[in-house]
């Protein structure tokens, strides 16, 4: 008796937060309409990171604040949907870590367009084709995603949020463990699984394809074949898992940005990306990073490519942790401008948590 009276009460309380919800979508359709008005992006990544910290702050349990997180942002998927139908172009195809990095994003509320490499992801947001881009840029295992940052030096697309993913990869198949000659699936993951594969497959013939979407797709038609992939995957082309995690490293992880045409305002957590090219001279990179010292900048990423334009010169990708519009920042990128070669600033973004 006792439960039932607790689930009458679980009910009533259910019907409330669905009135809420229901207002609280509303609002948002009203406000979607004024920002098309003004011309505004319906996506405004600093006030995720607001509604976020304010339910960290008013939360009193026992529900947990990565909980609550994951709630809001379904309900924020929703809100987008109801505001303005947005497209958000990813690495495809379906279940690649890309795509599973956009829906987590996102959510299951928007549309979402599979591109077939780095560049038609530019090219799609670029012609309005799609509203946002998510990107790969780099992984904890295997470094930088050097086609994102190749992509940056001629687009004028904007960072405008950060997404990190925890990397799983599982070993997939319809046949038997025993049975396996041939395992499909993108060069990154199998220099991330590379020890595990020795130990356990040694004989097993290593074939490179562009994703692992397209490793699963091969997989599911190909006798003693298997692929390394998602979960995600596994469900979609209907593959028994016949390893879990056989990843490396337990800290596998895999950051995104997200890009759109237009820059986001500030959060007070945030980073900015710039690229620049330094004069051909001794110390030059030294002097380039003073700078960021001399106003107390916090640097959390550099990373150098080649310009492929003169040999051995260089541009440098190069995170820090303050947003663009920010006095100490100015200052610096100014000093910075006068030094380098070139200076160009990728767009400031809230740091993801």
């Amino acid at each position: 008796m006792k439960i039932k009276n607790k689930r009458n009460k679980i009910d009533s309380l259910d019907k409330k937060i669905i009135q809420l919800l229901n207002k609280r979508a509303s609002l948002s359709k009203s406000i979607g309409a004024i920002k098309r008005k003004l011309n505004k992006e319906i996506y405004a990544p600093n006030r995720e990171k607001e509604i976020i910290n304010n339910i960290k702050k008013i939360n009193k349990g026992p529900l947990g604040n990565n909980s609550l997180a994951a709630i809001y942002r379904e309900i924020m998927s929703g809100s987008f949907s109801l505001e303005k139908p947005l497209t958000i172009a990813y690495l495809g195809p379906q279940a690649t870590f890309t795509h599973q990095a956009a829906l987590y994003k996102f959510g299951p509320e928007v549309s979402y367009s599979a591109c077939k490499n780095i560049t038609d992801i530019f090219l799609d947001v670029e012609r309005g084709n799609s509203d946002y881009g998510v990107v790969p840029i780099e992984n904890s295992i295997e470094g930088a995603v050097s086609h994102t940052l190749d992509m940056f030096m001629d687009s004028d697309l904007k960072i405008c949020a950060e997404i990190i993913l925890n990397i799983a990869h599982n070993l997939l198949g319809s046949c038997k463990f025993k049975d396996i000659k041939k395992i499909y699936s993108n060069p990154q993951v199998f220099g991330q699984c590379r020890i595990w594969l020795q130990v356990n497959l040694p004989k097993a013939e290593l074939i490179e394809v562009s994703s692992t979407t397209k490793a699963a797709q091969i997989a599911s038609k190909s006798k003693n074949s298997a692929c390394i992939a998602s979960a995600l995957a596994a469900k979609i082309y209907s593959l028994g898992i016949l390893a879990k995690e056989i990843e490396d490293s337990p800290h596998n992880v895999t950051r995104f940005l997200v890009i759109a045409k237009s820059d986001v305002p500030q959060t007070k957590d945030d980073k900015t990306s710039i690229m620049f090219s330094i004069k051909d001279k001794v110390g030059a990179l030294h002097d380039m990073l003073l700078p960021f010292k001399k106003y107390k900048i916090n640097l959390t990423k550099i990373e150098s490519r080649p310009s492929k334009k003169k040999a051995w010169d260089y541009y440098f990708y190069l995170d820090l942790a303050a947003h663009q519009t920010e006095t100490k920042v100015k200052k610096a990128l100014q000093e910075l401008d006068a030094k380098c070669k070139f200076l160009k600033i990728l767009g400031s973004y809230p740091r993801y948590e």
